[in-house]
């Protein structure tokens, strides 16, 4: 893609979120698009919204499960940023149109005490950097739609990437843990919508261990000059499907030991 027309697809992300009216297929409009061309994109999203006075506060990492690889035919993870508007706490609701086809999925998050960066980094690395662990939900939403209305041609991961990796909103539950306190591969979660058990899934469904999916996301930014910085939350992946969070519903993720965390729609 020409740096005009990343350009461009970033300017319409950007005004189908403030609008909450969803744009068409980029991998449609641009059958040519790569994934790199997917995450220039996402970076002339995100400088749009720094520019119009929001900041980083952290990394989200999604398509971690060989399920939905596969349902987008790939084999790798992808990634997002967040900011700091994304932000809810746990047990708050989501105000009537703040997002457009929100869902929700469970993660462990992990917060950084000191940066990573670089190739080079181990897994030793990424838990010696992790100050704690907690419970958390994550929001998605797409400012894309998921499928074509006059095609049928359904969302790939040039659209996803993007979008921001469909990221909207983060929700840490109040529980701190020092990373060695959980076998992270074991940590479960029993997610309810409006009381009924919609979905249970262990941290092992992230790349087999939460902390691997950290380290990918260091070693990608690395190919980009950036990495992760201190003070920085980074979701580490969802192990449950995503789960629809139509207007009146109300998520809690029960994490056992690990925690809790709430949030509710409008």
């Amino acid at each position: 893609m020409t740096p005009e027309a990343i350009s461009a697809c970033a300017e319409t992300l950007f005004r189908a979120e403030q609008s909450r009216r969803q744009c068409g297929l980029i991998s449609l409009q641009y059958p040519e698009a790569t994934l790199d061309d997917a995450y220039a994109i996402q970076s002339a999203l995100v400088a749009r919204k720094l520019a119009a006075g929001r900041r980083v506060t952290g990394w989200k990492i999604g398509l971690t499960s060989r399920a939905m690889q596969s349902a987008l035919g790939i084999t790798t993870p992808d990634s997002g940023v967040l900011l700091d508007d994304m932000h809810f706490p746990t047990g708050a609701t989501v105000s009537a149109g703040r997002f457009i086809q929100p869902r929700v999925e469970a993660e462990i998050a992990f917060v950084m005490q000191a940066p990573l960066r670089g190739a080079q980094v181990t897994r030793a690395d990424v838990v010696a950097a992790t100050a704690h662990v907690c419970p958390s939900l994550e929001i998605l939403d797409t400012r894309i739609l998921r499928a074509d209305p006059v095609t049928g041609r359904v969302r790939t991961i040039v659209d996803t990437v993007a979008d921001n990796a469909a990221n909207a909103g983060i929700v840490l539950g109040e529980d701190r843990h020092p990373i060695g306190a959980f076998d992270l591969r074991w940590v479960g979660a029993v997610v309810k919508r409006d009381g009924v058990v919609e979905e249970t899934g262990l941290g092992a469904g992230v790349l087999d261990d939460p902390v691997t999916g950290i380290l990918w996301l260091v070693h990608r930014l690395a190919a980009y000059g950036q990495g992760i910085e201190p003070g920085q939350v980074v979701l580490s992946g969802s192990f449950i499907r995503p789960v629809e969070a139509p207007p009146g519903s109300r998520f809690h993720a029960d994490f056992g030991a690990f925690g809790s965390v709430s949030i509710s729609f409008a």
